[in-house]
Formats: structure tokens, C-alpha cells, sequence
């Protein structure tokens, strides 16, 4: 074992220990010992040798931490090339194990103890995810053998604990995936971290925690509880590297690597298995890279926006940062709107692609997509220019409109402009009229989002005036919030008689008194059956009144066209197509954020940072206090930089990403996490120099192009418009950029399952209204409870979960009390995934006694036969003809749960319904038990019930294999190809011809009185037929007592007539 040294005066100690590195058996690698030193928290100097006494030698490199806390004391891997490099981490949750595995009891238990069973298979899964699978689900290959099935569940950020959202979300991933997996996909089921956000930086200035550390802490917590719900993650598909050479350090460091001895190249790290983490350099260097990807396209652009500003600690505030009444969360100062420049995204030049291949998405919900076309909002219409008329020493202005009615352009009473429209300030406004209307312009300031201005009615004159393109008349010129200044031109024409904020606006200011509003065009009596009104607006298409002037008479469409056609014959109008879409604003003056790659030069003004710098790393010696704007302006070796294009003096934008451009790419991460090029730089052994490479793609052409789209993306309904539209808008550039190659236009997601929200029982006193906290409800009797105090019934409602609510449920409290299996079948059976789920413990209780239902069955299995006998094999080998009655009741029993759980878990993912499949089936196999003690030992009982485990297995794992464990533990033949675990067998498929009903028809002494449905594989077996006739309800009837002389069938079976006396 060779010493490894350290050359550094930080306090790092190195010790040796063997470790694993890719692709080379005989290396060795070390353990890091961190101290509490935070001089320099994130830089070590190092120096090690290799087994074959060659060592390699890094004079001043960096390397960097990613995400280590400091409560973390060492990190060592384990010396077997065969397994992988272990990360020693004290979780908070530890787990009792079990010596003794159910094969070599001399007794079988008769119940299940789920925290026994549960405990033992998260350490089985735990021990076999160590060892490379065997088949391509083991790597990021591009997949040849098997087909693909790529499941996603959107990825958490990292709160510190699983709600019950969660768990329901990761159960429906997790059966889905097992299912799949059993079915013989490449199933790619991955998991993450959406780790950068807004209560990081919180977390830090409250408890003066880095967010790099909180982060990290809640990552371990939340991962533990994970393992918890049995949630089976390819935690393997991580990142191979958590260690980077930097090419800008923290310090002014020289950066030089001599080589020695080794021929071929040596990878740097493997010390720390992690997820796609959006916070970690090796993914945000990414995000950072697709920026400068958009830039270069013409995608990526700054100007100024309106933010929130705190004038007190002199910040910027996300809204959910201001309360109600408009004032900081935090200082408690009313919030301004200020304008700063800011970085966009130009989403809208995807517009039209989003909008159209909506139509390709035929497995999402209407509801989804609905919500997305509306946001985008696309509007036919036209643009028309009206003069603003000023003193003649001025020049021109003319204002431009969009509208969707041209056809109403005739009824045009006023125009309106947003207030932040170029015509709103002092040089163009009357000297008379300035003091008020800015005034007004700048109370509006209280107004925080959009929903809010846009309800706002008041107005202000701003003493101009325009001239009608078509009439010449004058209209008077108003500012109001309700127009919008970046959607359109930020100024409508404003048609009170067919427009209903038009007539509330005139109506509220004073604009145009009622019985003075221009009515230009009017319903036809023929197609509404009703005359014109005039006491409100008409907002539908019809037929143009004789104030349209020569338009008179036409229909709506006919005039649309025709008006438009004048206007550009004058020069004033033109058709134009809209949207309601606006570009992203992705700027957040925040530090916990990937920065944004662009330095900022006198000379050069915005400067990309190059690809070679990247990434652009945050800094760690910052000082979180809330106040002054974002901590990064106050790192000035960070912020002070050369300007990369004239070398001269320049600064780092101090701007962070908006969190939703990290998870708008994360999916396709996951198809090439391990991509080593990607962005860990090698040293290249063929000079003896530092040598960077220049990188493009932060995943493979060959492997995004094989694995994407993602097959089913299951996620809560609230993220229809911002993350999946970002997340389209991402693929579909990336598409049309060449960085992978599609079929169906680069959208991303081919099935999307929105999952509905948990909601908790909420007691409320009657008469108070206040909710009522857990110990203030007596649930003795859980039918009747009662309010503690006064004895009083209270209100019962199932409402969202929230601590005002005190209707909260923790789901480790949960699975501690009922078992992972039971918690997970209930939430799968309860309600349907897109359904809202009324969270009621007790119930569980209903899953607990099938699954104790499903292992007695187990046991009678294992206890009859005292040796179970696989009946692994073709289905051809089970002779219907053959069968008891009780036989064949099981085997059609069980060709129809599979069929009906097959197609509930592939087609219409109605668990519940699986899941009642599943509980049919099991009671059927007992009343055969009932029927026939002896059919326990026959092939197709115990088929039937190995198919019933098979099934139920993905809905509850740990069950599950303690079954097929206890199955599979006394089979005499090694050699019956029974596998080690559930998962490896293959989903059970349904012989069709067990399904199929015949008609049989019954004739009475020549009479044909009824028909019974008899399975096909009867049709040979007279006795049969004739016994199920007798019983059946029609025989009841129509035989009843008399005696059959004789019983003639024809037509093979599907004709019986009895001679009756």
C-alpha cells in the first residue's frame, strides 16, 4: 500500500487506503480527512502514487468540494474492483436487520411483521445494487439488446422531508418501473436533486448556514426516507466524479499537472456517489453552457423588467417574498417596482411549435394542455397606426394597436396604454397634465402581479389625443394597469361596445357616457333569434351596422378581411399574428443560483464567459445577511475579473439562473450521467501539460438521441405552464441545435400522469370556524367524533394539507405504524392517480389484511405440498380439458387478473383497479381452497398463486419477495430456474383462450328457453356443460324437478336439448 502525501499547510490530512478507478484494477486512491478549517474551504493540495510505483504529481492544482458538509468526517472506498466506492455517511435513520432469512427457519411465521420484512429487503437491495447488473440496465450505453422504457417522477428539492405528495408520487414511479422492469424493458428510472432555490438562501441567513451545506444535509435525510417507502432508483446512474480541476480557483493559483510514468489517462475522483444534483459544479457548469448555447443563437438577450425592490435592506424580493399588503416579508418596508436590467429567455420564437405539437401529445391530459394553449394564446388579428396628435413644433408619433376584431375597428372610442408604455413621461406628455399622471403611474406601485393589475379599473387622461386611421376623428389618450406593457405593442384600442373591460373601464372613468357608445356591429335575428340590446356589450361575431360606413352589411369575417386589405392599401394597418406568451425572465438576484456566464466590459459591454472558463463558481466566502442586494456583489475578487475579449478591467454579472432553467433540462442528464467528457477534464497523457478539452454537450448525441423522449413523466398538475412549457421550450431547441435527434419534434415527455393532490381530514369548530388541532377532537370512536371541550360534533372536510390546518400526515409516522407496503397500496388504492386523495389511516388497515390474506395463501402452498414444485414453464403445459372444476374456476381467474392488471398498469395506470383485480383473485384461490383442500397442491394453484405475487410486487415490494422467497426457499431442483428475487422473473402473460366465452343454447323438449355463457375450453365436456346448466338460474327454472330423459348436443357443444318429463 503506497503512502500518499499532502503538500499543503490547510490542516488536510491524507491517509492511504486502496480504492476503486475506472477501468484499472491495480490503482490506488486515498481518503480525505476533512478538518474544521474553513480558511479555504474548498481548495486541497494533493499528490499520490499508483500500485505500480508510478506516481502522479499535481503541483498547486485545485480541486473542488462539492457540496461536502462539514459534519462529514471521511470519505473511503472499498478495496474490491468488484464493488463500488462506498460514501460513509451517519444517516438519522438506522434499521435492525434480520440473521435469519425465512429459507432457513425451521417455522414459517403466520403473520407478516412488516417492519421485519421491510427492514430485511431495503438491506437486500441495498447489498445487490453494489454488484454491475448483468443485463444494459446496468450502464448509459446506448441501449441495443432491450427496448427502452424511460420513467420519470419530477425531482424534489431538497426541503429536509418527504410530504405525502411525495410518497404518492414515488409510488406510482416506482410500480410503474418494477412493473416495466418484469415486463424485460431497459427501464431508466432515476432520481435527483432540483437543489438550487429561494429557502436555501433563506436557511442561511436565519440559521448562518451555508446553502451548500443545508442542502447537502437535507439530501441524506431525504434520500433515507426514500429507501424508506421502498422506492427502487437507479441511484447508480450518478456522476462518476465529485472532485473537478478548476480552471478559475478560488485564489489566483498557477495550474500545471506533471505526468509520470502512467499511459493512459487517470480520472480524478470517485470518492462520493451522487445524484443530478442541479447545485453541483458538474451539472450547473452545464446549465451555464446551455446559456451560452442560447446566446449564441439569438435566444438569450438583456433588457429592462420590473422587479420587487425593498427599499430598506436595498434588495431585490422574489413575490412570494411580499406579502398581501405589499410589504417585505422581511423588513416590513412597502416594496417599489423598480426597472433593472435583466436576462430573458426568447421563448416566443418557439411559440408557434409549442402551440401546434401540442396536437402530437395524445397521451397527456386535455386539462394540461388546454392550460398551455391558453398561456401561449395565440390571437389572429391585425396592427393599425394612429397618429398622436401634438403641437406642430413636435414630431410625429404614431401609436401602434394590436386587436383580434378589426372588424371592430369602426367602434373604436379611446385608445389605452400600459403605464409603462414610451408615450408616458415628461417629454411627451402636456406640461398640464404631467404631475398627475405620473403620479398615478407611480401608485400603481403597489400592485404585485399581473392578476392584480389586470383587475384594476381606474385610469388617467394623459391630455392627448390620436387620430382614427379610417374616420379622422380624435380619441382621447388613457393610461390604465389592465393593458400590459410586453404583451402586444402595450397599447389597445379600446371598443367599449364589444369589448367587457372596455365598457367597465369607460364605464368606471367617465369616458363615454352609455347611450353614446358606437355599436358597429350587431347580432342577426335570423341566427340568435333576438333583437339587438344595448345595454351591455356584444363581444360575438355578426353582421356590421351602418357606422361601419362602407363596411355596412358585411359579416364579421367578410369585414375583417376587407378592413384589413384598406389599411395597408393607406399604410396604416397590416395582419399580424399574436401571443399571449412572453419571453422568460430567468434573472434572480440571488446567490444560491447557477451565476450566469457573462462578464460585463466598458468597452465590450456583455461578454460571454468562454467554454474553457466554465463553470463560473460560486463563491464560498460570502456573507448571507439579507440585505444589499445579491451576496455575490460583495465578493470583489469574484466580481472583478479581465475582460475576456479586451483584457481590460470588467465584472461578473452577479445574477443567478431562475431555478426552473436547471430543471428544464435535468430528463435529459439522466440519459448520459456518467458522461466522464462531459465535465470532468482529462489530463492528456500525450503532452506533459495541463490540458483542457473543449466540451459541448452536456450528454451524448448517441444516447440522448437512443433513450429520449421520456416514456412517462408523472408530476403534480400545478406545473402544466411554467416547468413543462420551459422544459418543451428547452428540448425543442436543443432539437432544432443538433444536440440529439427526434421523431416527434423534440417534445420531451410522451406520456404525462399528473398525479392529484393529498389532502388531510380537517376538523373545524361550527360555531367559531377555527381549525381544530389534533388533541382538541376525541376519535375514541372514529365514527363519532366528538370536540373535547364541548362535546360538540365538529365540521369534517378534507382540505390541502398545511400546518394552519393542523391536517398534516407524516408519512414516517405512517409507515412506522402500518408498514411501507400497506401505506403504498393504499395510496394506489384509494383513488385514482389524477383524483384528489382524502387521506384516511384508518382504512389502511383494509391492506394490511390482504396482504396477511395473500401470505396465508403462501404458507398453505409451502405446508401442503411440504416441497413446492415450480411450475416455471410454457402455459401449454396446463391441459384445461383435464382440470377439476375448481381448477379451471382459478386458472380462468387468473388469466383475467392478468389481463386486467396488465392493462391497468400499461394502458390506463388505474391502480386501484390492479389492485381489486389482485384482491378478486386472492379470494377466489381461497374459496377454491374452501371448494378443494387438495387443489392447494395442484400445478395450477400454485401458478396461480406465484402469478398473484408476480403482480402484486411492484405495488409492494418487500411483501412482495418475502413471498416469493418463502416459494421459492423449498423447491427441491436447483434446476427449476427459479430466481433469487421477485423482480428478475418476468411479468405473467394470459392465454386468451381461457377468457373466451361461448354462448350455449338451452332447448326445453324442443323449446329454446335461455342461453348460458360457458367457457370455450368446455365445449368438448358434455357432462360439464349439462352439470353448470342444472345449476345456473335459467336450469332452476325451466328443469326444475322434472326428470331429463335425455340430453342431445349438437353444433360441438353449443346446443343442449333435453327431453324433459
Amino acid at each position: 500500500m503506497k503512502q500518499i502525501s499532502v503538500s499543503s499547510s490547510f490542516g488536510i490530512q491524507l491517509v492511504s487506503c486502496p480504492c476503486f478507478l475506472p477501468e484499472r484494477e491495480s490503482k490506488r486512491a486515498f481518503c480525505l480527512s476533512l478538518d474544521a478549517s474553513r480558511s479555504m474551504p474548498m481548495a486541497y493540495f494533493l499528490r499520490f502514487q499508483s500500485a505500480r510505483t508510478s506516481s502522479l504529481q499535481f503541483t498547486n492544482a485545485v480541486f473542488c468540494r462539492i457540496g461536502i458538509p462539514t459534519s462529514v468526517s471521511s470519505y473511503v472506498a472499498s478495496s474490491s474492483r468488484r464493488r463500488a466506492p462506498t460514501f460513509l455517511f451517519r444517516s438519522r435513520h438506522t434499521f435492525s436487520t434480520i440473521s435469519t432469512s425465512s429459507s432457513t427457519q425451521n417455522s414459517l411465521p403466520k403473520t407478516l411483521d412488516f417492519a421485519a420484512i421491510e427492514t430485511k429487503w431495503i438491506k437486500r437491495w441495498k447489498e445487490a445494487r453494489r454488484w454491475p447488473r448483468s443485463s444494459s440496465l446496468k450502464g448509459t450505453e446506448v441501449l441495443t439488446e432491450k427496448e427502452k422504457y424511460y420513467i420519470l417522477s419530477m425531482f424534489p428539492y431538497p426541503s429536509g422531508m418527504l410530504h405525502m405528495g411525495h410518497v404518492r408520487v414515488y409510488t406510482i414511479s416506482d410500480t410503474l418501473a418494477r412493473f416495466r422492469k418484469m415486463c424485460g424493458y431497459d427501464v431508466i428510472h432515476p432520481m435527483g436533486w432540483d437543489a438550487f432555490g429561494l429557502p436555501a438562501e433563506n436557511a442561511a441567513i436565519e440559521r448562518g448556514i451555508n446553502p451548500a451545506d443545508w442542502t447537502i444535509q437535507n439530501i441524506a435525510v431525504m434520500k433515507a426516507q426514500m429507501e424508506n417507502i421502498l422506492a427502487d432508483f437507479d441511484w447508480e446512474r450518478v456522476s462518476d466524479y465529485s472532485f473537478v480541476i478548476l480552471s478559475t480557483p478560488l485564489r489566483s493559483i498557477d495550474m500545471r499537472a506533471s505526468i509520470c510514468g502512467l499511459t493512459t489517462a487517470v480520472y480524478i475522483g470517485s470518492l462520493l456517489v451522487q445524484e443530478v444534483t442541479t447545485s453541483d459544479l458538474s451539472y450547473y457548469k452545464w446549465t451555464q453552457q446551455l446559456f451560452l448555447r442560447f446566446y449564441r443563437a439569438g435566444l438569450a438577450y438583456q433588457k429592462e423588467a420590473v422587479v420587487n425592490w425593498d427599499p430598506v435592506d436595498e434588495t431585490v424580493l422574489a413575490n412570494e417574498q411580499v406579502d398581501p399588503e405589499g410589504r417585505s416579508w422581511r423588513s416590513g418596508a412597502v416594496v417599489e417596482q423598480r426597472k433593472l436590467k435583466q436576462w430573458f429567455f426568447k421563448i416566443t420564437r418557439f411559440a408557434e411549435s409549442l402551440l401546434n405539437d401540442l396536437d402530437l401529445l395524445d397521451r397527456w391530459p386535455d386539462r394540461v394542455k388546454q392550460m398551455q394553449k391558453h398561456w401561449i394564446g395565440k390571437s389572429m388579428g391585425a396592427e393599425f397606426q394612429f397618429l398622436v396628435i401634438t403641437s406642430s413644433s413636435a414630431p410625429p408619433q404614431s401609436l401602434t394597436v394590436f386587436t383580434s376584431r378589426p372588424d371592430t375597428i369602426f367602434g373604436v372610442q379611446y385608445l389605452v396604454v400600459a403605464p409603462e408604455h414610451p408615450l408616458v413621461n415628461e417629454k411627451h406628455l402636456p406640461p398640464e397634465n404631467v404631475q398627475q399622471v405620473m403620479a398615478f403611474v407611480d401608485g400603481l406601485q403597489k400592485f404585485q402581479d399581473y392578476g392584480e393589475i389586470e383587475k384594476h379599473k381606474e385610469g388617467i387622461f394623459t391630455g392627448l389625443h390620436a387620430t382614427h386611421p379610417f374616420t379622422h376623428t380624435p380619441l382621447p389618450i388613457y393610461v390604465a394597469p389592465y393593458v400590459l406593457s410586453d404583451y402586444g405593442t402595450g397599447a389597445v384600442m379600446a371598443v367599449p361596445a364589444h369589448d367587457e373591460r372596455d365598457w367597465e373601464f369607460a364605464k368606471f372613468n367617465d369616458v363615454v357616457p352609455e347611450e353614446q357608445v358606437r355599436f358597429v356591429v350587431e347580432p342577426t335575428v335570423k341566427e340568435d333569434g333576438v333583437a339587438p340590446t344595448r345595454d351591455r356589450p356584444f363581444t360575438a361575431q355578426g353582421v356590421l351596422t351602418a357606422l361601419a360606413g362602407p363596411f355596412k352589411g358585411m359579416t364579421s369575417k367578410e369585414a375583417m378581411k376587407a378592413i384589413i386589405e384598406e389599411a395597408e392599401r393607406g399604410g396604416f394597418g397590416r395582419p399580424m399574428v399574436q401571443y399571449r406568451l412572453r419571453d422568460w425572465l430567468l434573472s434572480r438576484q440571488r446567490y444560491w443560483g447557477a451565476p450566469i456566464p457573462m462578464i460585463h466590459c466598458h468597452t465590450c459591454n456583455a461578454v460571454p464567459v468562454p467554454e474553457s472558463d466554465l463553470p463560473v463558481v460560486l463563491p464560498a466566502n460570502v456573507c448571507f445577511t439579507g440585505r444589499g442586494g445579491s451576496p455575490l456583489k460583495q465578493v470583489e475578487d469574484w466580481v472583478n475579473v479581465k475582460c475576456p475579449r479586451c483584457h481590460g478591467p470588467a465584472k461578473r454579472d452577479t445574477d443567478t439562473m431562475d431555478t426552473f432553467v436547471d430543471s428544464s433540462w435535468y430528463f435529459m442528464r439522466y440519459t448520459d450521467p456518467k458522461n466522464k467528457a462531459a465535465y470532468v477534464d482529462l489530463i492528456s497523457l500525450s503532452i506533459m501539460n495541463y490540458h483542457r478539452n473543449s466540451l459541448l454537450n452536456p450528454f451524448s448525441h448517441a444516447k440522448a438521441s437512443s433513450l429520449l423522449p421520456v416514456d412517462v413523466y408523472i408530476g403534480g398538475v400545478e406545473h402544466a405552464i411554467l416547468h413543462l412549457l420551459y422544459s418543451r421550450f428547452f428540448s425543442k431547441f436543443l432539437w432544432t441545435d443538433g444536440a440529439y435527434d427526434s421523431e416527434n419534434n423534440g417534445e420531451p415527455f410522451k406520456i404525462l400522469l399528473t398525479q392529484g393532490m393529498v389532502h388531510g381530514r380537517t376538523f373545524k369548530d361550527p360555531t367559531t370556524q377555527k381549525f381544530l388541532k389534533p388533541n382538541e377532537v376525541n376519535l375514541e370512536d372514529i365514527n363519532n367524533p366528538r370536540m373535547v371541550v364541548t362535546g360538540e360534533t365538529p365540521m369534517i372536510s378534507y382540505e390541502k394539507m398545511s400546518k394552519s390546518k393542523y391536517n398534516g400526515v407524516d408519512p414516517e409516522s405512517t409507515i412506522a405504524a402500518h408498514g411501507a407496503d400497506s401505506t403504498r397500496l393504499h395510496i394506489l388504492y384509494k383513488a385514482p392517480p389524477s383524483e384528489v386523495l382524502e387521506w384516511d389511516d384508518t382504512s389502511i388497515v383494509g391492506m394490511q389484511r390482504w396482504l396477511g390474506k395473500v401470505w396465508k395463501i403462501v404458507l398453505a402452498v409451502v405446508e401442503q405440498t411440504g416441497r413446492a414444485h415450480s411450475t416455471k414453464g410454457p402455459e401449454s403445459m396446463f391441459n384445461v380439458e383435464k382440470m377439476s372444476k375448481e381448477e379451471r374456476d382459478v386458472w380462468r381467474a387468473t388469466n383475467m387478473a392478468v389481463k386486467d392488471v396488465t392493462q391497468a398498469l400499461s394502458t390506463t395506470f388505474s391502480f386501484n383497479t390492479a389492485i381489486s383485480d389482485l384482491i378478486k383473485l386472492t379470494n377466489s384461490l381461497t374459496s377454491a381452497q374452501v371448494a378443494s383442500p387438495t387443489v392447494v397442491s395442484s400445478l395450477v394453484y400454485m401458478h396461480a398463486v406465484e402469478t398473484l405475487v408476480k403482480m402484486m410486487a411492484p405495488m409492494a415490494p418487500a411483501v412482495g419477495e418475502e413471498c416469493w422467497e418463502t416459494l421459492g426457499a423449498r423447491i427441491e431442483s436447483k434446476d427449476m430456474g427459479w430466481t433469487a428475487s421477485v423482480f428478475r422473473e418476468r411479468w405473467p402473460v394470459w392465454d386468451e383462450g381461457a377468457l373466451v366465452v361461448d354462448e350455449v343454447e338451452c332447448v326445453i323438449n324442443g323449446k329454446t328457453r335461455f342461453t348460458l355463457p360457458i367457457s370455450r375450453a368446455l365445449l368438448n365436456n358434455s357432462s360439464e356443460i349439462e352439470q353448470l346448466i342444472r345449476k345456473s338460474e335459467g336450469g332452476s327454472k325451466w328443469l326444475g324437478d322434472g326428470k331429463v330423459k335425455r340430453a342431445i348436443h349438437v353444433k360441438g357443444g353449443q346446443l343442449v336439448n333435453f327431453l324433459v318429463t
